[in-house]
């Protein structure tokens, strides 16, 4: 995430600073260490670490300083809001890409195996843990069954642990607080009616982040999963009818980063990819990221893009020069 963020401030001859979060800052120190030994003059690539709690005082330092000129924000929408807020007082550029609640929609002419395979592969992408992982998987209703007993299975076949272990094919959460939102999604759910269908929780045995998948059927509009990002490893299986009733749940969402759509019909396919309010829709498979692809949101999942052209032009100034009597 920080090299797609610095990569095209350093193309166009920006220096910069890149602060992680507080509780993954590893990654971050050794790109700066990489920056080092290829050459890169003091200066240009600087890392700025904190602690959690100290992490407010130094993004407000960030967005009222006149010397920034831009800020790039990976992160929550509330928190985007904020920093938005505080930018105010110097104008400067934005990009902002913030929370999602992506949807797939599975219609009954698509090649079934091939979108539930690609449906847990976008779920469970690091156990739910990145913005364009699915929330809310909707089935249209005469293959709901089918799907669903599938994509239970490739569930059931999962193997929690430590990643470095043979045969370990997801890991831990990043900390307690989202495996609480897990919870109190799955709870909320079965209290308004959903039916359990993989059965998951914690598993303290491998450590106090560990928690195996829940997935879930009978979902209902009603559901803390329909309107909020679960962040987590949460299969809810919604059933529909129609692409018309999908369209309309489907984009009652207050974000729009990402979906996805499976489906053969042509005419389907175009209905869906320019109706669908999200910066980004993916046709029968789970991959979104290219290094030429621009990647963002609509809606309060943010403005701006990464990657492509487009985000290198983030980090530049258009400027009219009109030259009278030079020669």
């Amino acid at each position: 995430m920080g090299a797609r963020k610095a990569a095209p401030a350093f193309a166009v001859g920006c220096t910069a600073i890149l602060k992680p979060d507080a509780q993954t800052p590893l990654s971050s120190l050794a790109l700066a260490y990489l920056a080092e030994q290829a050459g890169f003059p003091p200066g240009v690539f600087n890392v700025v670490l904190t602690s959690v709690e100290s992490t407010p005082n130094c993004g407000k330092k960030f967005c009222e300083s006149p010397l920034i000129k831009k800020i790039s924000f990976t992160g929550s929408t509330p928190v985007g809001k904020l920093l938005a807020n505080q930018s105010s007082s110097t104008l400067k550029k934005l990009s902002m890409e913030l929370g999602g609640n992506a949807p797939i929609v599975v219609f009954d002419d698509c090649d079934l195996d091939q979108a539930v395979e690609q449906s847990v592969a976008s779920k469970f992408r690091s156990l739910g843990q990145t913005c364009v992982c699915a929330n809310r998987i909707y089935i249209q209703a005469n293959i709901y069954d089918k799907f669903a007993e599938k994509f239970a299975a490739k569930v059931n076949a999962f193997q929690i642990g430590n990643g470095f272990e043979k045969g370990v094919t997801h890991g831990c959460l990043i900390n307690g607080k989202a495996i609480a939102k897990v919870e109190d999604h799955v709870k909320d759910a079965v209290a308004k009616g959903a039916h359990v269908l993989v059965k998951g929780g914690r598993l303290t045995q491998l450590g106090e982040n560990f928690y195996a998948p829940t997935v879930l059927t009978n979902i209902n509009n009603d559901m803390k999963v329909i309107h909020e990002e679960t962040f987590g490893p949460l299969g809810a299986l919604v059933k529909f009818d129609t692409k018309e009733e999908v369209l309309k749940v489907c984009n009652q969402s207050n974000y729009g980063l990402a979906a996805y759509v499976f489906a053969t019909n042509i005419n389907t396919i175009w209905y869906m990819t320019e109706k669908l309010e999200t910066g980004m829709v993916s046709v029968n498979t789970a991959a979104f990221t290219d290094a030429a692809l621009p990647f963002g949101g609509v809606k309060e999942s943010g403005f701006g893009r990464e990657g492509s052209l487009y985000g290198i032009d983030d980090y530049t100034v258009i400027k009219s020069i009109n030259l009278g009597n030079v020669y």
